[in-house]
């Protein structure tokens, strides 16, 4: 089971080696595009639903245009969405005014509200790991460094990045010698989990110090290298161009509300 999480803790990066239209794109390219989306998205206001539905044309273009298994990205947005789930669950108990009547049935302000924060959730927790899926978080940090981002900011999101890994791999050791050691439930208790914590801590940090210390004999200055030459070029300026214009346009107009009008205008 751990080693299948470890897997799964690294496929973002191996998503984003795919050769695809987006994942040639700039990586400032797609970190501009995905910045622009979850502000536009974060500045609808606590009541707004219909206005939101557009934005979901965004992570669909993605899905397709950059090959990534929806499956994938779904399930861990849900995984994590249980912290956004608490935190506008409230709101159906502290919002009581009525603000719609669905076939006989007033909804309130606080249920209209906890919806619309799980929607800018989804959006904005899918827009971010498909960034990484089409881009890696390294690229993504050469994008920040380019955009002119401190070069000591960039290093450290980046190592803390990289140790993540460092961190399952050793507790993925720790684990398999408890396992090789122990039967049934044995070594399972509350008082081996402080152990195997105080070991796990102590490797990590020696094996932290032997890999700054591989990295400094390399010539390690501080600065982040890639081999990968980055460029603007015309795919992306057609892909911000149009995202920007698209971002524009859902949030100046209810596209929903309209489309709606105008079926009824059909029908009538």
């Amino acid at each position: 089971m751990f080693d299948r999480e470890y897997f799964n803790l690294g496929y973002l990066d191996i998503l984003s080696y795919r050769d695809s239209v987006i994942h040639r794109l700039d990586p400032r390219t797609k970190l501009v595009a995905a910045l622009a989306f979850i502000v536009t998205v974060v500045s609808f206001p606590k009541y707004e639903i219909t206005g939101l539905l557009p934005f979901f044309l965004f992570p669909a273009m993605l899905f397709s245009l950059g090959d990534i298994p929806v499956r994938f990205i779904v399930k861990k947005v849900l995984l994590v969405s249980a912290f956004a789930f608490f935190v506008g669950i409230f709101n159906p108990l502290l919002d009581h005014r009525p603000l719609h009547v669905i076939g006989g049935i007033t909804i309130s302000g606080g249920w209209i509200s906890f919806f619309s924060i799980m929607l800018k959730f989804f959006l904005t927790a899918t827009s971010a790991l498909l960034l990484i899926a089409t881009t890696s978080f390294p690229g993504i940090c050469h994008a920040l460094q380019k955009l002119g981002m401190p070069e000591i900011f960039v290093s450290q999101l980046i190592f803390l990045y990289r140790y993540i890994f460092v961190l399952a791999e050793e507790a993925m050791k720790i684990i398999r010698a408890r396992d090789m050691r122990s039967f049934g439930s044995r070594g399972r208790d509350m008082k081996v989990f402080i152990r195997l914590s105080g070991m796990l801590f102590l490797r990590t940090v020696e094996r932290a110090e032997r890999i700054y210390q591989a990295m400094l004999s390399r010539g390690f200055t501080g600065r982040l290298l890639t081999m990968h030459s980055y460029g603007f070029t015309s795919a992306d300026l057609v892909f911000l161009s149009a995202t920007i214009t698209l971002l524009y346009l859902f949030r100046t107009y209810n596209v929903v509300g309209a489309l709606g009008r105008i079926s009824l205008r059909g029908l009538g």
